[in-house]
């Protein structure tokens, strides 16, 4: 298999705008992609009045300072203490569900970077819904996520692990001194710190399963499940060479001990890949981890990267395939346009069909992403839930498709800049050819008779105009430029 290299051959060092080289509104465009899920034309335009580095460090104390998610009342309620209040659990516990896949939405919406970084957690330390399927459960990680999203990687390592879903999921609740289970100690090692087959063994593996023994006293159906000592593996353990009794907390302090580099690695390589580009700069990555390896802190490093000439660097716009979130929060956060909860949960459900089920990745190793989003049968999927969403707003809105239209145009008459400015609004860079626009221009002028155009009769303001603009939003749709951020 032929290895690809990178073009982008940028820096660290921090990005300053130059002549050549100027602060402008596609990169700005591009923070908000990478970092929230887009942004409005007024988000942007504000965005320009600011330091690249001072925007970065803006949307990075925002995150730090973000609010976590309300505690539900339901977040320790097991199986029976539904029915002892007279409820159903089952509808309870799916209710449960379906409220902190809304909230989460939301937050997409409305949060940025800290919700952005809540997702990408949850594709790496992967748990699914499916396999313990309590709401009490999915609200300890999903907490945990947030907690943890721009702390210190170390001590997120240590809290996930025990978390009632985790447990579950990778079998930690079933991992006893008499019948050691190492699906976890595999995949602390495999996945979620240092990479396959890197700087472990399947001796450490074992031993580790051993260290871990223990977290399985249940008390019942969704019941967290507690650390019971006479099931914990009480002999001599070996990790890494290191040689004791070693329990839970000892695992991690040894990992972190004895392999730090290849943490800081293996990290900072998953980090570039999900915010700069499926290509990956070597050199870049392994910077970044002489810098994380220091002190492990997430919101440090992701400053360093996020402001760095790598990061602005044009061979980073628009090089990775969004996911179905990325669709679908990118085209409501670029256009405002405004949901109600109903149909936030039917576009739930549709980028679950697309490939994206909140809190199930399709496995342990989780979405591969960009170009694993789209084959040929998911890209008619892609097109069609988009198509649903466009074709929904704009039977219920017209009249916010028309000032959407205004409002990127600056209330312009000419129909080409019109469609130029929407459409590069929603691309990472210009379309390759001015046919490419004329294209999409005649699909805007419709049927509207060309001499309105020429004389200035025509605007906005037309009865025809919120049609029009549904018709150059379809169209984007199928645009290959669309699929990117």
């Amino acid at each position: 298999m032929k290895t690809m290299t990178s073009c982008n051959t940028s820096d660290l060092s921090v990005y300053v705008p130059s002549a050549s080289n100027p602060w402008n509104a596609e990169k700005v465009s591009h923070v908000y992609r990478r970092l929230h899920f887009g942004a409005s034309t007024n988000e942007i335009t504000s965005a320009l009045g600011e330091t690249p580095e001072n925007l970065i460090n803006n949307l990075v104390n925002a995150a730090v300072n973000t609010n976590t998610t309300t505690t539900p009342p339901w977040s320790l309620m097991t199986y029976d203490d539904f029915t002892n209040a007279g409820l159903d659990p089952d509808e309870e516990i799916q209710k449960g569900h379906r409220e902190l896949k809304l909230d989460f939405f939301n937050r997409f919406l409305n949060n940025g970077l800290h919700s952005r970084l809540t997702l990408f957690w949850s594709n790496h330390f992967v748990t699914q819904l499916e396999s313990y399927y309590c709401s009490s459960f999915l609200w300890e990680y999903y907490a945990t996520l947030q907690n943890n999203a721009l702390g210190n990687f170390k001590d997120f390592v240590r809290t996930i692990g025990t978390t009632n879903a985790m447990l579950v999921y990778l079998n930690g609740l079933e991992n006893a001194s008499y019948a050691p289970n190492e699906n976890y100690a595999r995949e602390l090692y495999e996945l979620f710190t240092l990479g396959v087959n890197n700087g472990y063994t399947q001796t450490d593996i074992v031993e580790t399963a051993k260290a871990l023994t223990g977290y399985n006293g249940y008390n019942g159906f969704c019941a967290a499940f507690n650390f019971e000592p006479n099931s914990f593996n009480d002999t001599t353990k070996t990790i890494f060479n290191q040689v004791g009794n070693w329990g839970y907390d000892d695992v991690i302090d040894i990992l972190f001990q004895e392999k730090a580099p290849l943490i800081a690695s293996f990290i900072c390589k998953k980090l570039y890949t999900y915010f700069v580009s499926p290509t990956v700069n070597d050199t870049i990555v392994q910077d970044m981890a002489n810098i994380f390896v220091q002190d492990f802190d997430l919101a440090n490093i992701l400053r360093v990267l996020f402001k760095s000439k790598h990061f602005f660097d044009s061979f980073s716009i628009g090089t990775q395939i969004k996911s179905p979130f990325d669709l679908t929060i990118n085209f409501l956060k670029t256009t405002g346009f405004t949901v109600n909860d109903d149909f936030k949960g039917s576009l739930i459900y549709l980028n679950g069909v697309a490939g994206q089920r909140l809190f199930d990745p399709v496995d342990v190793a989780g979405w591969q992403g960009d170009h694993d989003w789209i084959n040929s049968s998911t890209l008619t999927g892609r097109w069609g839930f988009m198509q649903y969403m466009i074709n929904t707003i704009y039977n219920e809105s017209p009249e916010d498709i028309r000032n959407f239209a205004i409002s990127v145009s600056g209330d312009s008459k000419d129909p080409y800049f019109i469609t130029k400015s929407i459409i590069d609004l929603f691309s990472p860079k210009e379309l390759y050819t001015t046919t490419d626009y004329n294209i999409a221009t005649d699909i805007f002028k419709a049927d509207v008779p060309q001499n309105y155009y020429d004389d200035g009769s025509w605007s906005l303001y037309w009865g025809s105009a919120p049609n029009q603009i549904y018709l150059l939003l379809t169209h984007i749709n199928r645009i290959p430029e669309f699929q990117l951020k």
